[in-house]
Formats: C-alpha cells, structure tokens, sequence
C-alpha cells in the first residue's frame, strides 16, 4: 500500500524542499498550502519527476479544513504515515506596535494550525491501528526568543510545548511526535523577515544578513534542503525510538 505523507506549507521554501525529499524516500505526497498558485505547481512539478503528488488547498488555522485534508488525501493517496506541520508565517514589529490582528493570525496559523494537524493526524493514525509520525515545525526563536519576533516566538516556544505533551500522550499508539528547529534558511519569508528588520534597525539589508552570519558557528545560511533532510529522518526507520524531541537545524547558533 502507498504510505502517504501530507506536509503544510508545502508552496515553497522549507516546505517544498520536505516535500521533495519524503517524495524522495518513496511517499506520495500532499501538498498541502493556502497558495493554490504555488502548491500547484510544487504538485505538479513532483509529478513531472516522476512522483505521487496531489495538491490541496487549506488554511490550517481552521481545523474542519485540517481534518478535511487528510481525509481527502487519504482517499486519494493512501495510507497516512507521515504529517508534517510546516506552516507557519511571521511578522516583525516592536512589542508594543504590534498589531493585535498580526498576533492573532501568527497564533491561529503557526500554534493553532500545529495543534489542529496534530489532532488531525493522531485521529487518522489511531484508526489504522499501527502508528505514525508528526513531524513539527519549531524555531531557533522557540528555544531563544528574538527581538521584534514576540509572537513568533511565542507561537514557536508553544509548539514545542505541545510537541512533548503529544509524544507523552500519543506513546502508547506508536505515534511519534518530534520537532525541528530552523535557524536561518534562506526561503522567500526569510527575505521578508530581513528586509522588516532592516528598516526598523535602520541598516541595509545587506548589512542585516552581515550581521546575523557573524552569529552562525559553520559560517552560512541554511538552505531548505538542509532542514528537509532533518525531517526525511525523523519520518525514517531509523528515528522509530525518536519522540518529544526538537532538533536544532541553526549551524550552531544556539547550543543546548
């Protein structure tokens, strides 16, 4: 029987990237995003090379749209083995300037969407009765807080909160639950995320990218493929006594 991964956020960046990857180790894939322009055409491309893909169009935030989605993907793609809660959006701003609408959608989408994928998942894992893996999306801003992140970094401390309560509780059913930790990737929000911070710290964005590298240990960005392939080993056999773990993907940025 084809084994089924679904991976949120799966438009572009990281989640693209994890999405080639599990194709990759033999899953079909649901590409599952808010952007029907961009999951179409990951959908598509892997398809193209050759894999098992199917888009569908979800905004997390809504839990009746998460447990649709698995549902139908898995009537379309097969048996769910792997659930990969990517999505995740952010925004930069003081403390106080923020945007009490700002701070309610990065809860909605990255806590909340985490939290409704989670349920999603371990519902359909405890019906076929042999396990699975949830993979989660943390951040280095989950472990140390950043400036001008306050609500992405709450929302990143919280997953990784509800990503050890899940591994406690979903044990007994054979049910992983694990986290990674970004630091730096160089995907399309990260160029966002370094263009807002340059305009509230007054420098260029050039010297705002200087700036962070002087603080990664192995001295470069990360590209998406190397956090990819931190979840292709989580969903593998070789992270089956792996749970209630977050592992930092930052080229030592943070040491635990």
């Amino acid at each position: 029987m084809t084994k089924l991964a679904i991976v949120t956020g799966a438009g572009q960046g990281i989640g693209e990237s994890i999405a080639f990857r599990l194709a990759k180790d033999g899953f079909a894939i649901g590409v599952a995003d808010i952007n029907t322009v961009t999951g179409e055409e990951v959908a598509h491309a892997l398809v193209e090379e050759g894999y098992e893909a199917k888009f569908y169009q979800v905004d997390v935030a809504h839990r009746d749209e998460v447990f649709q989605l698995v549902d139908q993907a898995v009537s379309d793609l097969g048996e769910l083995a792997v659930y990969v809660n990517n999505a995740g959006i952010a925004v930069i701003d003081a403390f106080v300037d923020a945007d009490p609408v700002d701070v309610e959608r990065i809860l909605d989408v990255n806590l909340k969407g985490t939290y409704w994928g989670i349920q999603a998942a371990a519902t359909r894992f405890k019906q076929q009765g042999h396990g699975g893996r949830i993979v989660n999306a943390a951040s280095l801003a989950g472990v140390e807080a950043s400036a001008l992140q306050s609500a992405y970094s709450a929302s990143k401390f919280g997953i990784r909160g509800l990503t050890q309560s899940a591994a406690k509780e979903l044990a007994a059913d054979q049910i992983t639950v694990n986290a990674y930790n970004p630091g730096v990737v160089r995907t399309p929000l990260r160029d966002a995320i370094d263009e807002r911070t340059a305009a509230i710290k007054q420098v260029t964005v050039p010297e705002q990218q200087a700036n962070v590298l002087t603080e990664i240990a192995l001295g470069r960005e990360a590209t998406p493929a190397d956090v990819a392939e931190v979840v292709a080993w989580f969903a593998s056999p070789a992270a089956a006594y792996i749970t209630g773990q977050s592992i930092m993907v930052d080229g030592g940025m943070e040491f635990l």
